[in-house]
C-alpha cells in the first residue's frame, strides 16, 4: 500500500488510517507523561507524609 493509506494484518482486523495510529501514540505519550508526573507527586507527599509523622 502506498504510504498514508490503510492496512490491515489479517482478514479479520479492523482497517485504521497512518493519521489515526499517529494521533493515538501522542495520546498515549501524553498520558505517560502524567503518569509520570503523578507518580513524583504520589511520592513527594508520601514523603511530607512520612516527615510530618516524625
Amino acid at each position: 500500500m502506498s504510504e498514508g493509506g490503510k492496512t490491515a494484518i489479517e482478514a479479520n482486523d479492523e482497517v485504521v488510517s497512518v493519521a489515526e495510529v499517529k494521533a493515538l501514540k501522542k495520546r498515549i505519550r501524553q498520558l505517560e507523561r502524567v503518569l509520570g508526573n503523578k507518580t513524583l507527586e504520589v511520592e513527594i507527599l508520601k514523603e511530607a507524609v512520612r516527615i510530618g509523622r516524625e
